[in-house]
């Protein structure tokens, strides 16, 4: 919400401000208590690995959602505007980790014998992905930024998501529960790309980020039974 020009919020942005103070709250405790509870169990480097990726998850997404959070409560947006976009920038980069861990998860599951290559093309994805969110191009701190950038940063990334998915489905058939990280990544990426193309012209979209950040937690679920 912004109020640079001194309006007040309608009642039903009020609701949908304070309901996704809960709800990125919850999904923040969830993460980190998931990631927490996976190391405090793990006795094997896939578990590790696991709980490793679930508290950069969360620990990443506090950079963004906490400014989020205190711009919806306190309605002071602009004020908020360089730690909205510094959060936005680490979260860029730690979701990039996240899935570079998940790649990593995905190979002491299955042990697929994969030829290293696919390993070098997902590192290969990430520091693509990474090295384009760091130009000031992107505009990280304007109330509007570069569109045009999001989509170029934003390729490498939906790369690497697909070869994560194409890991867990192709060999997670034997395992129904690890199957089901293939469908949680490719519904996280088909809620997320429509916020990244076209939320500047209509902002409510951005509630698809919503059962977007549903998909990561349903992927920690499923790391908890490993």
């Amino acid at each position: 919400m912004d109020n640079s020009c001194g309006k007040r919020p309608r009642p039903n942005q009020r609701m949908f401000g304070y309901f996704e103070v809960v709800f990125d709250a919850a999904y923040l405790i969830l993460a980190l208590a998931i990631g927490l509870f996976i190391l405090q169990k793990a006795t094997l480097p896939v578990q590790r690995m696991a709980g490793l990726m679930a508290l950069v998850l969360g620990f990443g997404d506090m950079f963004h959602l906490l400014p989020r959070m205190a711009a919806v409560v306190t309605h002071k947006e602009t004020e908020l505007q360089k730690a909205l976009g510094f959060g936005k920038l680490v979260t860029s980069i730690t979701m990039t980790v996240f899935y570079l861990l998940l790649w990593h998860v995905g190979l002491l599951l299955f042990s697929p014998g994969l030829s290293s290559g696919w390993t070098a093309l997902a590192y290969l994805l990430a520091f693509v992905r990474i090295a384009l969110c760091l130009p000031r191009q992107n505009r990280w701190y304007d109330p509007a930024p570069s569109v045009r950038w999001a989509v170029y940063r934003n390729i490498p990334f939906l790369l690497l998501g697909l070869l994560v998915a194409g890991l867990f489905g192709v060999y997670g058939r034997a395992t129904p529960t690890f199957w089901l990280v293939c469908p949680a990544v490719l519904l996280s990426f088909g809620f997320y790309l429509p916020v990244v193309l076209a939320a500047h012209k209509y902002r409510m979209l951005g509630m698809l980020m919503l059962p977007k950040t549903c998909m990561y937690l349903w992927i920690l679920l499923l790391c908890v039974s490993i």
